[in-house]
């Protein structure tokens, strides 16, 4: 069947290819029915080339569709070959000003905050680099697709609307020439025959609704083939259609992963094909599966040919787009063609006909026709406003369509709005120049259209639900109303577009349009006023939380448009004084709807009476929204503002204003406010307590709260203060306490309630709070004379003085206008002070000292303060009168006299003291302390304003009594502030004479004990300080027979678990310190190295590329072996119980091992026993001379024979004596069945084999098996790398090797050493000398060892570490004398030979690169006749080099990391100290370390003393093949010094990572733009992150693409930038990550996650040195661990699905 397919597909491409467009076209050009002739053409051969079987070939289909269905069209359209056609075309096109560029998903785009019409106004990344508006306030967004450049479009910009590159295109010409005059008139006429034809076919066959037959494309042959095509919703998610996939159609996981991921990027694809049966079935199977508990998926059966037409339907509108690129004439034509209306009337054009149908779409569909809109429609001016038109006319129905789309805004013609909208021409103010043709077409849409009334009364139509009043109701807030609820909220930001461009002048029509729309949203508010009303819970607390986010989401939504609604009111005076008058006419009919059964009642008091009604917040009904209310308190105070009312006050309606009425409801809601804070409303629940909270927030407070306040002092402005305080207080509900005449008596009695006192109290500090806000806050322009700018300053300075505040939280503590501004940053630098941060944190702004004296404690956005109210009050007041009598004029008289009516006592019958008399008993009342200061000012301003009064009556002023009484008072105070200060000092001096007095005494009887202690003190000191000196004298040598003779201190320790003491001693309990061990590729060469398999890899020879290693990591806490084991049995226990309850993963995995440090809680998954210097137990004496190396190796040759010999006869024979071993000659003293007794207790040898065993496991990833030989070589792995990446760190941070060593890494690298060291005693005694034998053969050849790595494939201090930590294997059993010291020097002498030719090898010295010094030393010479000798061994394959002194220079930097890494090594080793020069950054670092390690200054002179068997040894090492082959250059091999690794280097500009990621298509879906992209820091690999299309299998587990890159990049541990969201991503294996902030900061130091604020961003170098040092020091694990476990969120992430 399959061969039989591919014969068929065969023969129908040579067929196929036989087609000649040119022919065809000419066919077509002679046609009388073009029409009929195109779709007989298209009938043949678009089923012979798309859909050919189950699965889609795009790339044939593409050649084959260009060829035979395109390439007849574009010769037709062009006339001639279109390869020359379309370049005339381009030439003789006037190219367009405006951009036009498209965004792509994820693409940067940037919004100029200073000359941007409004935020929707966007440049592409290159048209911002080429403009103005780089060196402006701008900020920075990804594109979430769709949208397009805003460039050259001069009514999206204040100034500077052309980037360079669009404003060469500008020329003198009229704007608005057509476009048709560069066309030659016959190819209009073609373009409009082929345009038409080719448009009308693709809309047709895109809105065909049948599934069998096609429109008037019938095939003579018609085959019986069907797809069964899924398409996609945004309802099921990714999970359910895998799973029903593989039920429905048989497929494996993988194949319903590619189904599900195409089905998402193009909104269908087929999934099974075949007859129609077949096809059915899969179908019923899908829809039985999804439709338990939703809406099923929808599946369609369709016609091969359908699907085949549909498909080349699409191909065609995106040619069109392309076309359309070469000539604006062309585009034109094309935009006529589509909007062209049909013989059906209206909305039958082909533009129409694809908006109507849009929901009906698949979305790769609609990508394409929006695409082709955005290029053509939106791109010609003439045709942008023609568009527009029908677009608003539709508007109603498109909005109903999309509210029962279940695809995204994003993907629905309804988001076009924000490119319609938003132009202000369209919007019907600014009367351009347009031709007189277009100015009676384009009736523009506000005016014409009618837009606002039509957005708004659409909103209402979705919002149905109302109550008896006809207020809105909304039901509980369920998934499925959340979905709809945010369908509709999109309606009010069409509504906040239209409003967005401000008018500049008005036409009547414009008035009145504006006016019927302010009708409509005035319906809108009265419909919110008074929704969601409450009442108290009395009794019991109430069972269900209403439902209230979604009258507040409405709130939050609308609250932009109010302010804006006002801002346009404010432009024309007729439109204010309309806008009031309706305003007022709405709110008086919400009243009368209100007062039903409110019973009018009359309060008096002190000899007032007032009328009101009955009401009681806390029994009666209240609503927070109120936005008719607050809306005429905006109005009202434009008025003000804009002198509206002083010049028509005849035009308003002030007499029909009634006070009492206009104050009820925004007083109702402060005093519900009150008595939440006053505990009365407990029982209502967190509904309320959330009403109230954002009732005072910033996003909602400028319309709500504000507007109350505005509206109370509206009413007060115009009502008796004393009546307006006896509604007040009745309100309140403290109308009784304050009108009844001992009240509080009643109180004083024994059975009063607590709780009702404390209430009232509480509430008489609101009600005084309240009048303090209405009287205090007049810096509101149009209440005070201020304007917005003192506004934001106060703010801000309120802001600041609670703490000092980063950029981003003052940004969000003040509220935003409808262009996300605050107008912050034009105050800011009057008002406060930057500070820049440093490597954490973020800059933050500090209030300027002279700005303190502006603070008001009472400021209205505070939240509760806890200072006296009552105090406040007469302060303002005696300001109040104060200001007043300051600014007197001749004839004004002054009628603000408070301080006369606090003078005055209270009169009969109660006869109290004023309320001076009272403040003046009261300043020295103890428990008022905090208010003292408030009472002394308050009695001085007293005073003052005394003085005034009396100088302008002109009387001479008398000091008054009230004065002087109070200057004494307060100088009697000062005094006794002073005295106390006085004796507390002298108190603190007699106490600490006494106590060092003691300390003295004490020290003199404990005279002995003291000495004692402090002896101790200095060896510990240097036991813990190893490094510094004690010989000060004396050459310090680290290894051989000289080595320098240090005393061993003790070593006393504490375990961190039961705070014991102990020494540390060969044959004492085990102590250890906590560890983590790590594979690690921080040092590697190559991290493309493909991982052997790790069952049968030998580790023995490290690779110099250190692809990967084992690092060894301890916090340096030091535990009992036996407590740490007790703790650990306990945490895996815990473990255990916990998984069964809980099932999430924990920041540590104890099935491997790992626990968490019980003292830091660092993450460890091992532990390393404390020991003393090993070397010591195996040294014996020395009574003989020491051997030479020449001799030393023939000896040691002779006892690897040995050895070798006596391994091979054991394995021959297990029983008698071979003759082989009687001829064998053992060197004297050599005892090859000498068995050394282990000299460790127990405890530290089960401690020495866990630590092993363990490195071994992480090391190889394999099980453990202590048994297994290669344990140790991974013990003696891990000791070299983690020094040699912790003298990298210390050379790349350019620090001394010595001393500057944190503790933890100084002694987990001593124990780490020493257990290295004495491994070897736990492990198989063959097996390590079997070890030795082998790494020794690769520098001394021997006959049994062939096949060895050559000297380019070995890293030489990986061989020198585990050659001398072997070596006492075989040195235990060699009694002849030897010591052990000169073994140790032999092997590192040996090891540093073959370095040093390893480097000279491999040198690639360019001798003209350096200024060279003719210094001729003695070392140049000797390296160059060493140089001259390796030329001669490798037969002249190695360059010719003349220079000594850059041989030199290059041998010394090529082998100073290797000495740096043995001085660690032997100081470590063998305990002796660092010399002083090693311990700073000097000169001669060099021969410093080659005299600590008995080394010559001149290297070479190593190979001049040990000639003879030197020669033949380099001999050996340069004839290996491998380096025949490297000198010819045929392979590779490292050169010397490695260079360190670091992280990639980042751009300055975070943009540019943007612009990366933006380009960067997934791999595996077939270029489609990745959700996540997200860039490896370690090697600059870009990964799609986060999505099913790219995960892989690891280890059986399905991974996502970053935690499959760790793995090979990073050995389980990676670094990520997830560059959408600007976050640093660490990840170690799969179940352990965190979030960790970027190293990318604005210019308030301040990073920006998830780039929501938008601002520009730089990279900060000293924050990405952070992250690099991290991953350098191995942190990245430890850093997760720390991270997870201070939120527990972190660990609940599926990491290993990024």
């Amino acid at each position: 069947m399959a061969a039989d397919l591919e014969s068929e597909v065969q023969a129908i491409d040579k067929s196929l290819l036989e087609c000649s467009a040119e022919e065809i076209a000419v066919k077509w050009l002679q046609a009388n029915d073009l029409q009929k002739e195109v779709y007989q053409h298209l009938a043949y051969y678009v089923p012979k080339i798309y859909c050919r079987g189950p699965n889609p070939a795009p790339q044939r289909e593409d050649m084959l569709a260009q060829h035979v269905l395109l390439g007849p069209m574009e010769w037709y359209l062009c006339g001639e070959d279109p390869a020359f056609g379309f370049p005339k075309l381009e030439q003789a096109n006037k190219p367009s000003h405006l951009c036009g560029r498209v965004f792509k998903v994820g693409e940067p785009t940037y919004s100029c905050r200073d000359c941007a019409v409004d935020p929707t106004c966007v440049l592409c990344m290159e048209c911002f680099l080429g403009s103005i508006h780089r060196e402006h306030r701008y900020r920075m967004t990804t594109s979430g697709g769709g949208g397009f450049c805003d460039c050259g479009d001069t009514e999206a910009w204040k100034e500077g609307p052309y980037c360079q590159k669009h404003e060469l295109n500008t020329s003198e010409t009229a704007e608005e020439e057509d476009p048709l005059v560069h066309l030659p008139e016959d190819m209009v006429a073609r373009a409009y025959n082929i345009f038409a034809i080719t448009f009308k076919y693709a809309v047709d066959i895109l809105t065909w609704e049948k599934e069998n037959e096609l429109p008037g494309l019938e095939m003579i042959e018609k085959s019986d083939t069907y797809y069964c095509m899924l398409f996609n919703d945004e309802v099921h998610t990714y999970e359910q259609v895998i799973y029903t996939l593989q039920k429905a159609v048989n497929c494996t996981q993988k194949e319903a992963i590619g189904f599900a991921t195409t089905v998402d990027r193009d909104g269908r694809r087929s999934v099974r094909y075949g007859d129609f049966q077949y096809c059915d079935q899969a179908k019923s199977v899908i829809v039985r599966n999804t439709s338990r508990q939703t809406k099923p998926l929808k599946v369609q059966v369709m016609h091969s040919s359908i699907v085949a037409h549909q498909s080349f339907g699409l191909k065609l509108l995106t040619w069109l787009g392309s076309v359309i690129g070469y000539s604006d004439g062309l585009r034109r034509i094309l935009c006529q063609v589509g909007l062209q209306e049909g013989p059906d009337g209206e909305n039958s054009s082909l533009v129409d006909k694809l908006m109507l149908y849009d929901s009906k779409l698949w979305k790769g569909a609609r990508n394409v026709y929006h695409q082709l809109f955005m290029s053509s429609l939106l791109m010609d001016l003439k045709y942008k406003k023609l568009f527009a038109i029908r677009f608003a006319r539709n508007y109603e129905r498109l909005q109903s369509d999309f509210m029962k789309d279940d695809h995204d805004r994003e993907f629905s013609i309804a988001d076009l709005s924000i490119q319609i909208f938003t132009v202000p021409s369209l919007m019907g103010w600014y009367n351009m120049c347009i031709n007189p043709y277009f100015l009676k077409k384009a009736r523009m849409l506000i005016t014409e259209e009618n837009l606002m009334t039509t957005i708004i009364k659409t909103f209402m139509d979705h919002l149905r639900h109302r109550d008896i009043q006809g207020r809105f109701q909304f039901e509980r807030y369920t998934a499925l109303q959340a979905f709809k609820f945010r369908r509709v909220q999109s309606l009010i930001l069409d509504l906040k577009y239209v409003l967005i461009s401000k008018p500049t002048e008005w036409s009547d029509d414009l008035r009145r349009k504006f006016l019927e729309g302010f009708d409509a949203f005035l319906e809108l508010l009265k419909c919110m006023q008074g929704m969601d009303p409450i009442t108290r819970q009395v009794g019991q607390h109430i069972e269900m939380e209403p439902e209230w986010e979604a009258a507040f989401t409405l709130q939050m939504k609308l609250t932009l448009v109010i302010s804006m609604m006002q801002d346009w009111c404010a432009l024309d005076e007729k439109v204010l004084i309309e806008a009031y008058k309706k305003c007022l006419t709405v709110l008086m009919q919400c009243h009368s709807g209100f007062t039903d059964g409110e019973q009018p009642i009359v309060l008096s008091m002190c000899g007032h009476s007032v009328e009101t009604i009955r009401y009681c917040v806390s029994q009666e009904k209240v609503s927070i929204h109120l936005p008719v209310s607050r809306l005429l308190a905006g109005l009202h105070v434009l008025l003000s503002k804009t002198e509206v009312a002083y010049k028509f006050p005849e035009l308003l309606p002030l007499s029909e204003l009634s006070p009492p009425m206009l104050i009820e409801h925004p007083l109702r809601c402060l005093v519900l406010c009150a008595q939440v804070h006053a505990g009365m409303w407990r029982r209502n629940g967190f509904s309320l307590v959330n009403q109230i909270y954002y009732y005072h927030n910033v996003k909602c407070r400028r319309e709500m709260f504000d507007k109350d306040i505005v509206m109370l002092q509206t009413g007060v402005s115009m009502m008796d203060p004393n009546h307006f305080l006896m509604i007040m207080l009745s309100r309140f509900e403290l109308y009784q306490i304050f009108s009844t005449p001992d009240y509080g008596k009643r109180f004083s009695t024994e059975n009063t309630n607590k709780d009702v006192v404390q209430q009232n109290n509480t509430l008489i500090e609101e009600m005084l709070y309240l009048i303090i806000m209405i009287v205090g806050e007049r810096f509101s322009p149009g209440i005070g004379q201020v304007n917005t700018t003192d506004e934001i300053k106060r703010e801000i300075i309120h802001q600041l003085s609670i703490r000092p505040m980063a950029h981003s939280e003052l940004v969000k503590a003040l509220p935003e206008d409808e262009n996300r501004e605050t107008g912050m940053e034009s105050v800011i630098e009057e008002v406060a002070c930057f500070k820049k941060p440093g490597l954490t944190g973020r800059g933050l702004y500090e209030l300027k000292p002279e700005c303190a004296k502006n603070f008001n404690l009472y400021f209205y956005h505070f939240s509760r303060a806890e200072q006296s109210k009552v105090l406040h009050l007469i302060g303002m007041a005696l300001q109040e009168e104060k200001q007043h009598l300051e600014n007197l004029s001749e004839e004004n008289v002054v009628t603000f006299t408070f301080t006369q009516k606090i003078s005055k006592p209270g009169e009969a019958p109660s006869n109290s003291p004023s309320i001076l008399a009272m403040l003046e008993t009261l300043q020295n009342a103890p428990h008022l302390e905090v208010h003292k200061d408030m009472i002394r000012w308050i009695l001085k301003t007293f005073n003052t304003i005394k003085k005034l009064r009396e100088s302008s009556s002109s009387s001479p002023v008398a000091e008054t009594e009230g004065n002087i009484m109070e200057e004494s008072s307060r100088d009697k105070d000062k005094a006794e502030r002073k005295r106390k200060a006085e004796i507390a000092r002298l108190r603190r001096e007699k106490i600490m004479a006494q106590m060092s007095e003691m300390q003295r005494h004490f020290i003199n009887e404990n005279k002995e004990l003291f000495q004692q202690t402090l002896e101790e003190l200095d060896t510990s000191a240097s036991g813990v300080h190893e490094n510094s000196p004690v010989i000060l004298d004396a050459k310090l040598t680290a290894l051989g027979p000289e080595q320098t003779r240090v005393a061993e201190p003790r070593q006393v320790v504490m375990c961190i678990l039961c705070q014991e003491e102990q020494e540390v001693k060969v044959d004492s309990r085990a102590m250890v310190l906590a560890a983590f061990i790590q594979r690690s590729t921080v040092l590697s060469k190559n991290r493309n190295k493909i991982t052997p398999d790790p069952e049968k890899y030998d580790p023995l020879f490290m690779h110099p590329d250190l692809s990967c290693g084992t690092h060894t990591g301890s916090c340096g806490h030091i535990m009992h072996a036996h407590c740490w084991q007790r703790y650990f049995d306990a945490v895996q226990a815990k473990e255990q119980r916990r998984q069964q309850r809980l099932r999430v993963h924990t920041s540590y995995d104890v099935e491997n091992g790992e626990f968490l440090c019980p003292l830091c809680e660092c993450l460890s998954n091992t532990v390393i026993p404390l020991l003393p210097p090993p070397r010591v137990l195996f040294n014996r004496l020395d009574f003989s001379g020491q051997p030479n190396l020449t001799q030393w190796i023939k000896t040691l040759s002779q006892q690897v024979q040995a050895i070798q010999l006596l391994r091979n006869e054991h394995c021959a024979s297990h029983s008698g004596h071979s003759e082989k071993m009687d001829q064998l000659q053992l060197p004297e003293g050599f005892r090859p069945d000498f068995k050394l007794k282990n000299p460790y207790s127990e405890s530290i040898k089960e401690m020495l084999t866990t630590f092993g065993t363990a490195t071994y496991k992480v090391g190889l990833k394999v099980h453990p098996n202590e048994e297994d030989p290669r344990v140790p070589i991974m013990c003696w792995g891990s000791c070299a790398y983690t020094i040699q990446t912790i003298e990298r760190i210390l050379a790349d941070e350019d620090k001394p090797l010595f001393g500057h060593l944190p503790c933890r890494q100084d002694d987990c690298l001593m124990s780490l050493t020493r257990f290295a060291a004495a491994h070897w005693t736990v492990s198989s005694l063959s097996a390590v000398q079997g070890h030795f034998c082998t790494l020794l053969a690769s520098l001394v050849p021997n006959e049994k060892n062939g096949n060895l790595p050559c000297i380019l494939d070995i890293d030489m201090f990986h061989l020198l570490v585990s050659l001398v930590l072997s070596f006492p294997a075989i040195h235990c059993q060699d009694f002849s004398g030897v010591s052990l010291g000169t073994g140790d020097l032999h092997l590192f002498h040996l090891v540093t030979m073959a370095h040093i030719i390893q480097i000279l090898l491999t040198s690639s010295t360019e001798e003209n690169g350096m200024d060279q010094e003719n210094t001729n030393s003695e070392e140049e010479v000797a390296v160059l006749t060493l140089y001259k000798f390796l030329c001669q061994c490798t037969g002249s394959a190695l360059k010719e080099i003349s220079s000594g002194w850059h041989l030199w220079r290059n041998l010394k930097a090529g082998i100073m990391p290797f000495l740096r890494c043995s001085a660690l090594f032997f100081h470590y080793l063998n305990g002796v100290p660092a010399p002083s020069e090693i311990q700073v950054n000097g000169a001669n670092q060099f021969e410093h370390l080659c005299s600590y390690l008995s080394l010559p200054n001149n290297l070479t002179c190593l190979f001049q003393e040990n000639g003879e068997i030197l020669n033949t040894l380099i001999e050996s090492w340069c004839s290996n093949s491998e380096v025949k082959r490297y000198l010819e250059g045929k392979r590779h091999a490292i050169s010397y010094a490695r260079e360190s690794n670091k992280l990639i280097d980042l751009p300055d500009d975070y943009s540019c990572l943007i612009n990366q990621a933006s380009n960067f298509s997934c791999p595996k879906s077939g270029g489609d733009k990745s959700r996540a992209p997200t860039l490896c820091l370690v090697c600059g690999t870009m990964l799609c992150s986060q999505s099913y299309c790219c995960q892989t299998e690891l280890e059986g587990e399905d991974v996502g693409a970053c935690t499959a890159h760790t793995y090979t990049c990073g050995s389980g541990v990676g670094i990520f930038l997830r560059v959408r969201e600007c976050q640093v991503l660490f990840l170690a294996g799969k179940t352990k990550g965190c979030f960790y902030p970027p190293p990318y900061l604005d210019d308030y130091g301040e990073t920006d996650q998830g780039l929501r604020r938008g601002n520009p961003l730089h990279l900060c170098k000293e924050r990405f040195k952070k992250i690099q040092k991290l991953w350098q020091q191995h942190s990245i694990t430890e850093e997760i661990g720390h991270a997870q476990e201070a939120n527990q969120t972190l660990v609940g992430i599926d990491w290993q699905h990024l």
